[in-house]
């Protein structure tokens, strides 16, 4: 049977690419880059066959046209590559993905979508540059919507992740799996809620993501300057609570965030955590490592790591 044998929750942001020169906290954007170097180090000595890798998506891939709760990529994954991030078809195991997807279904519990041409973008994506660099290991990518209300519960993002331990331990190959959570910490995007925009600049981004399927870099140019004008909002004492909370495999006290709670508490891109959530449901909570946070205003994100890892649990006397 297969074996989870790594977790590893990770924030991502594409200023990171695209304004390296301008961030002025050079020092904690460079501390934050090298812990995730390290959350790389680990897995590749983890030996993956395959990484299941969590994330959203930024209104690339999904549109208000569809979207699901949750999609497993089961065939051909394209990254969308905006921001340098990369770009085309990724590798794919598709014989996990398709048993993880039957294995959910005939489970009785859940119902997920699937893609058999999934588009990825930098809510993954970012994950392969910086945590997958040089690893020659396929993944399985699951999208997990967090930015278009309705959004799947937290505690139906830890019941979904449950079943999808037990499914991989059912695979019958003897295949080695990391799990990697992309999204968070605290950050507010200026993103309207969908249902109800306010102003003009909300009612482009709305239109951009009901139209943006066939035409969007016709959007693209506003929407990053939208994005560029928007103030930091990073509320460090909630990270470090989370962070705290991995650390002393207490992370399923996530689970009792509710939706609007977490808004306030830590912004609408905190709403990411669902991912890392589900990847330390997957590790059954084990304690975790920090291995780096930092405040970097100018991507306007709380940017930490932390990895879960089997291997280094006290031995039960």
């Amino acid at each position: 049977m297969a074996n989870i044998v790594l977790g590893v929750g990770a924030s991502h942001s594409t200023l990171m690419n695209t304004h390296w020169e301008q961030t002025t906290h050079k020092a904690e954007a460079q501390r934050f880059r090298d812990g995730l170097y390290a959350a790389r180090d680990r897995i590749a000595a983890a030996r993956p066959d395959v990484v299941i890798l969590l994330g959203s998506n930024h209104f690339r891939g999904f549109w208000l046209d569809l979207i699901p709760p949750f999609t497993l990529g089961v065939g051909e994954c394209i990254a969308s590559g905006e921001s340098g991030t990369p770009e085309g078809p990724q590798q794919v195991d598709i014989a996990m993905a398709r048993h993880l997807a039957d294995s959910l279904v005939e489970g009785g519990r859940f119902d997920p979508a699937f893609s058999a041409r999934l588009q990825i973008d930098h809510g993954q994506s970012h994950a392969i540059q910086y945590l997958l660099a040089g690893l020659d290991v396929p993944i399985v990518p699951l999208v997990v919507n967090v930015f278009a209300p309705p959004l799947p519960t937290f505690e139906r993002c830890a019941e979904f992740a449950v079943a999808l331990r037990e499914a991989v331990a059912a695979y019958p190959a003897d295949s080695r799996v990391a799990v990697i959570a992309s999204g968070g910490l605290s950050h507010r995007l200026p993103w309207p809620d969908w249902r109800d925009p306010h102003g003009d600049d909300e009612d482009f981004m709305v239109r951009a993501w009901l139209d943006g399927r066939e035409n969007w870099a016709d959007y693209d140019v506003r929407r990053r300057q939208i994005i560029r004008a928007a103030e930091a909002a990073i509320s460090p004492e909630f990270d470090n609570r989370v962070l705290e909370l991995f650390s002393l495999g207490r992370a399923a006290e996530l689970g009792g965030y509710g939706t609007a709670d977490l808004e306030d508490a830590a912004g609408n891109g905190a709403q990411e955590l669902r991912t890392w959530l589900m990847m330390a449901a997957m590790l059954d909570y084990i304690p975790g490592e920090r291995l780096a946070y930092e405040v970097v205003p100018e991507w306007l994100t709380g940017m930490g790591v932390t990895v879960l890892d089997p291997a280094r649990q006290p031995v039960a006397r």
